[in-house]
């Protein structure tokens, strides 16, 4: 059973900055894909970002998002970043992070087997 815990997450104004973490508890997180999503009131969960663990060079990225966030790991921690910038209002929602035993990145959530109990982005405009 793989853990996550996320972190980061805030109030800020639009064109700020946040970076949410999420530290995971498995053992050999080498064999994990990490994912975040994200959950605004009364819409779906949806794709944001993805990063195989041994694959780190190629992430995948939500149109919505590329060029503004940056995915991460963190090996010393066991724990992979998101970096949010030029936040806009409508990302506000909850950030889930997710991670699936496999190599390749998915945009599916379906896909993904560990949630985190997601941290809160609130942009205001």
């Amino acid at each position: 059973q793989v853990q996550l815990v996320e972190s980061g997450g805030g109030l800020v104004q639009t064109g700020a900055s946040l970076r949410l973490s999420c530290a995971t508890s498995a053992r050999a997180p080498s064999t994990l894909t990490m994912g975040w999503f994200r959950q605004a009131p009364g819409k779906e969960r949806e794709f944001v970002a993805a990063l195989s663990w041994s694959w780190s060079e190629n992430p995948a990225y939500a149109d919505s998002v590329k060029g503004r966030f940056t995915i991460s790991r963190d090996n010393a921690k066991n724990a992979v970043n998101l970096q949010m910038n030029s936040l806009k209002p409508e990302d506000t929602a909850v950030y889930y992070c997710a991670a699936r035993n496999a190599w390749r990145p998915s945009i599916s959530r379906d896909d993904y087997d560990y949630w985190g109990q997601g941290t809160q982005v609130t942009v205001s405009s």
